[in-house]
């Protein structure tokens, strides 16, 4: 799955992918960007 990463400003393939569910009950998958190490986060169903 593919998120945007801010610090690199581009779109990449996330890195340990991890399904949560957020407050609100929606899902999202969260995980670290593979290039610079920062958190990646998308909202949606992976």
């Amino acid at each position: 799955m593919q998120a945007y990463c801010v610090k690199c400003r581009a779109k990449r393939e996330i890195k340990n992918p991890k399904t949560i569910t957020m407050k609100n009950k929606r899902p999202a998958t969260q995980g670290v960007c593979p290039v610079c190490g920062t958190k990646m986060f998308r909202i949606g169903k992976a």
